[in-house]
């Protein structure tokens, strides 16, 4: 992707198929910038291997407010599709701090409205769970890849079946659902990506010890165009 495939307008209109929240918004965007230093110190090792050495452009789904800045190079750009707007001040924020361009898409990841075949990276982390149809997203992160582009992601999935972390998914899993903007503690995203079409996909799965039993099973990959 050049520079001039990523210039937008910031505020661009959210397409109808995101409802945002308010409540749910904020919290959130408070939640995962005040969360932001435990979840790197539980995932840092997964990123630091899937992130390594991205290139000066870099398309994300969900970029929240930056975690994953730190792993763009200075004075690289980030092409950022996120809906929620509650993000877009920390994201901004986080951006400036890092050096790195910001390119603020408002859009869902099922339709980023970039062209076809344009982008060489497309990074995810904690999102696949959210999103209302992941096999969409998917699509759409391979209709913008270029051939032999990557797609890098880290992600939490479902546990094993009959496990006490598949019970506390499977009890929580409204709640969860509500507070986390639809997020799914039962969702099979490795199956998922590797049914997608990508020409090569590695996949680690792993699990982190935190108190928050529904989102410790998890997985960090590459799948390639």
């Amino acid at each position: 992707m050049t520079e001039t495939d990523t210039e937008t307008d910031a505020e661009t209109v959210q397409p109808p198929a995101f409802e945002q929240h308010a409540l749910r918004g904020r919290f959130n965007a408070a939640f995962f910038h005040a969360m932001d230093p435990v979840l790197q110190r539980s995932l840092q090792p997964h990123k630091d291997r899937v992130f390594a050495d991205l290139p000066g452009t870099v398309v994300e789904i969900g970029s929240g407010v930056g975690a994953n800045l730190r792993y763009l190079p200075s004075g690289g750009t980030l092409v950022a599709v996120e809906p929620n707007r509650y993000m877009h001040d920390g994201l901004a924020a986080a951006a400036r701090e890092h050096g790195i361009h910001l390119d603020l898409r408002a859009r869902v990841a099922e339709d980023t409205g970039l062209a076809a075949g344009s982008v060489d990276t497309v990074i995810s982390s904690l999102v696949l769970c959210t999103v209302r149809q992941p096999e969409a997203v998917l699509a759409e992160i391979r209709r913008i890849l270029r051939p032999g582009g990557t797609f890098r992601f880290v992600e939490h999935v479902e546990a094993a079946p009959r496990t006490p972390t598949r019970a506390a998914q499977r009890l929580c899993r409204r709640p969860w659902a509500w507070t986390f903007e639809g997020c799914s503690c039962e969702r099979d995203l490795e199956g998922a990506v590797r049914a997608a079409g990508f020409a090569d996909v590695d996949v680690e799965r792993y699990r982190i010890h935190t108190p928050f039993l529904p989102f410790n099973t998890q997985i960090a990959g590459v799948a390639r165009a």
